[in-house]
């Protein structure tokens, strides 16, 4: 029986491992388990691998976590959810890891406070290096040599996901915390903004009876499901994204200041952190500058403004005179391949409640708990960001902040309504 999270059936073509999908065709799917396994993996460490054992360790803020324990929490995943109930042989690294590094799985047991990762100085780096290549050796054992292999299938492939969700959020969280640093330390000191081409078109107008949400046999979250139709009024988007530019036009008139333009819970958190500017924006000697994954840069007007809340993009539209796009919209017009920028550059806000869509029905036990149970005060980013891995976007990934949330990489685009 299909899990209720993840297709057991998988089209190469759909798969994110580029580098592995032409070398192993889909009659060898153990080798190709093993090696998207291990391409993901690796990804993780190679994106760790600029940062020192102290950058490792470092918390900045309750919603962020260490470098350190993301690399550990994943590699519990696949301890927890893969190699404890097939690999009867397994012994776990060590036991206290599943209180330190469990997340937020209740039917998984206790967990550390979600605030309190930064205070585990135990185990080192290097211990959780010893932990990953552990469990790296098991389960490649178990993909080999398992006769319930297609049992694995949903887990390995959920897990890596899972994997690659976490590989995102180790740089924003470590872009965060090198905010905080007053010689502006850069993760890469070669890094550049992706450059993306503008199409400079009225934009997408669309409306009627569409389809949105993931169908067919390819991986997705099951919070992309079900399909289903929904009905659209006459909008036009816009085809590029905000840029910094655009932006700076906004605070220039008087866009921080005049509380007329702001939800009310939007102005309280302009009010009480003192927004003047997005996220990571400083103004020095009167010129303004960004913290960057390259370290602090001069902004850019001609690139999309980045590190906005919904209060803060939902201000702007309201000064531009527009809107913010629904999610049913956007991914509407981002299947019609019109949008500039839908992916790879920032998250896009919709005006969209996080939701379930009708009809959804968190699975059973623990891995039920993904996302069911955050429907509920957030709100939809579409598209992906510059941070995600290659291949983990697609038209219905539904991603989901609360709405003072910036230090993601989010942006924005606008859309029209016609009269």
């Amino acid at each position: 029986m299909p899990s209720p999270v993840v297709s057991q059936r998988v089209r190469i073509a759909d798969l994110a491992h580029e580098g592995v999908r032409a070398q192993h065709p889909a009659d060898d799917p153990r080798q190709f388990w093993l090696d998207a396994f291990h391409h993901v993996r690796a990804e993780t460490e190679r994106r760790a691998a600029p940062l020192s054992g102290e950058d490792q360790v470092v918390q900045s803020m309750p919603d962020a976590s260490p470098t350190k324990w993301h690399r550990a929490h994943v590699t519990w995943f696949f301890e927890q959810f893969l190699l404890r109930p097939f690999a009867k042989d397994y012994r776990p690294f060590d036991e206290r890891f599943a209180y330190l590094f469990n997340s937020y799985y209740v039917a998984a047991g206790p967990r550390q406070a979600r605030p309190q990762r930064g205070l585990i100085t135990r185990p080192g780096a290097a211990e959780v290096t010893a932990y990953r290549a552990r469990v790296d050796a098991a389960v490649s054992a178990l993909i080999q040599s398992t006769k319930d292999f297609d049992a694995l299938i949903p887990i390995i492939e959920i897990g890596l996901n899972h994997e690659q969700q976490h590989q995102e959020l180790l740089l924003t969280d470590i872009l965060h915390a090198f905010s905080f640093n007053e010689t502006h330390p850069a993760y890469d000191p070669a890094w550049q903004w992706p450059r993306g081409e503008s199409k400079k078109a009225e934009g997408a107008r669309i409306a009627g009876i569409h389809r949105i949400g993931h169908g067919g046999d390819s991986f997705c979250f099951d919070n992309e499901r079900p399909a289903h139709q929904i009905l659209l009024q006459p909008v036009r988007l816009a085809p590029s994204l905000v840029t910094n530019g655009q932006w700076l036009a906004f605070m220039a008139d008087g866009g921080y200041t005049t509380q007329a333009m702001w939800l009310s819970d939007g102005w309280a958190a302009v009010e009480a952190q003192r927004w003047e500017a997005p996220g990571y924006w400083r103004n020095i000697d009167g010129e303004w500058f960004v913290m960057t994954l390259g370290g602090l840069r001069p902004v850019d007007p001609d690139l999309p403004v980045c590190h906005v809340s919904y209060y803060e993009a939902d201000a702007f539209a309201r000064w531009s005179g527009k809107d913010l796009p629904t999610e049913g919209e956007w991914e509407v017009a981002a299947k019609s391949g019109v949008l500039d920028d839908a992916f790879g550059i920032v998250w896009q806000w919709t005006r969209s409640a996080y939701s379930p869509y009708p009809g959804y029905r968190a699975a059973p036990g623990a891995l039920g708990e993904y996302n069911g149970k955050f429907m509920v005060n957030q709100l939809v980013l579409r598209g992906s960001s510059l941070a995600t891995p290659s291949g983990h976007s697609r038209a219905s990934y539904r991603n989901f902040f609360y709405p003072a949330a910036r230090w993601q990489f989010s942006g924005l685009r606008l859309a029209q309504y016609e009269t």
